[in-house]
């Protein structure tokens, strides 16, 4: 952005190197949904003739094929809307465009962003999962496509995909952006998702999406406190995954962190199914129309999973898992103290090799449906040389104080 900005290179060069790249790797990875390289080389250079300046300032992006594009098909991971051709932006992509952002192209996601996969494989290793559902654009972060992307999540589906592909991920807390454009899954828990290779680049690009004057990232005048929170869900990690966060508080608190740990009440336990019920409740409603004319064009996996729970679910146990819910985060509002962030796993180990399309055990349905901002850092490496990710949680709308932590943690952990 900066030697764009600068004059030492244009937004038509930079787009042209993302796209060589795209023609080089998406082949194997197959990160991409939609891309016109014609389309994508006309952007770039109406932007050096003169086109919107901002805090993007030319870069190139690539949006969730689940969020809407005017010049571009949004098909949300389903031939049941193959071809489909939104009128508009949805508000995140026009705020990007807004901010001087070149759209490259659309990356593919599960099906209706779901469990049931997409071709994209991890650029790592072409054998392993890139994990769902925002796959396509943390693969096409992570193999150098593009610098950044937006996902969504309503489970695990950024900081998941941050994880298996090795970028930072970003997931904010809940309902501080518009997701006016956005394929709803569930409303309760939905949020955009942010895919980048830095913490200053996802704090940057958060004021972007927020439609905010950038500010410069906050910087601690301290070393944080952080704890380690070993939940509920801590034995369902891998061993090896459970090893590398403890020792990378120990060596946080080797750095200068003040180092604690951090016990969630027991009935919290409970959370994952609430938003089970949740999620399974809303997304069933909200794709009526696909279930009453398409259901054979539905995947097994997705009819048999959260569409079995959803038509199947029952209003009151909707509402009781609301109500905890809410009860929980009012809750763990209360429970922090002086603590700056939580340190956990930012998924159970490394990318799954045979199936390499499998999605992922989806273990962090507690942190989103606690609406908190949570952050993957790309800083373990697994048995067998694959990424793995620690991720970082803050108090709900401390999303500045999380990147502050997780840019102090990320220098003294690399």
């Amino acid at each position: 952005m900066s030697a764009i900005e600068g004059g030492r290179t244009t937004c038509e060069a930079v787009v042209r190197s993302c796209l060589e790249r795209v023609a080089a790797r998406e082949p194997d990875v197959r990160a991409w949904s939609y891309i016109d390289p014609a389309q994508a080389i006309a952007a770039a250079q109406a932007f050096d003739r003169g086109g919107k300046r901002g805090p993007l300032g030319g870069v190139p992006f690539g949006a969730k094929d689940i969020i809407d594009t005017f010049d571009m098909p949004t098909e949300w991971g389903t031939p049941i809307h193959k071809g489909r051709q939104p009128e508009r932006d949805a508000a995140c992509v026009a705020l990007s465009r807004k901010a001087g952002g070149v759209l490259l192209g659309k990356c593919v996601t599960t099906e209706f962003a779901n469990l049931h996969p997409g071709p994209t494989r991890n650029p790592h290793d072409l054998d392993r999962s890139p994990a769902g559902s925002s796959s396509g654009s943390a693969a096409a972060v992570a193999d150098f496509m593009v610098p950044i992307a937006i996902g969504t999540q309503t489970t695990g589906s950024t900081i998941r995909p941050a994880s298996f592909c090795g970028v930072v991920g970003y997931r904010p807390t809940y309902g501080e952006h518009r997701l006016h454009g956005v394929m709803e899954a569930s409303g309760s828990l939905d949020t955009l998702g942010i895919l980048a290779r830095s913490v200053p680049d996802v704090a940057l690009y958060r004021n972007v999406l927020l439609g905010i004057p950038p500010e410069p990232m906050m910087t601690l005048d301290r070393p944080p406190h952080i704890a380690l929170c070993r939940s509920h869900i801590w034995d369902q990690f891998e061993p090896t995954t459970r090893t590398l966060v403890e020792d990378a508080a120990l060596r946080l608190a080797r750095a200068g962190a003040r180092i604690t740990e951090f016990e969630l009440p027991a009935d919290f336990a409970r959370l994952n199914d609430a938003h089970r019920w949740i999620s399974s409740f809303e997304f069933a409603r909200t794709f009526t129309f696909e279930i009453e004319n398409h259901w054979d064009e539905i995947s097994d996996t997705l009819r048999g999973g959260r569409l079995h729970d959803g038509i199947d679910g029952s209003f009151e146990r909707y509402i009781a898992s609301k109500e905890l819910a809410q009860e929980c985060r009012t809750r763990f509002d209360s429970l922090w103290g002086d603590v700056d962030a939580l340190l956990t796993p930012a998924a159970f180990g490394e990318a799954t090799v045979g199936d390499w399309a499998f999605a992922g055990v989806p273990l962090f349905q507690l942190w989103t449906i606690l609406h908190v901002p949570q952050i993957s850092l790309p800083v373990f490496k697994g048995p067998a040389g694959m990424p793995i990710g620690a991720m970082l949680i803050a108090k709900r709308h401390d999303d500045r104080k999380l990147f502050a932590c997780a840019q102090w943690a990320y220098q003294k952990l690399m």
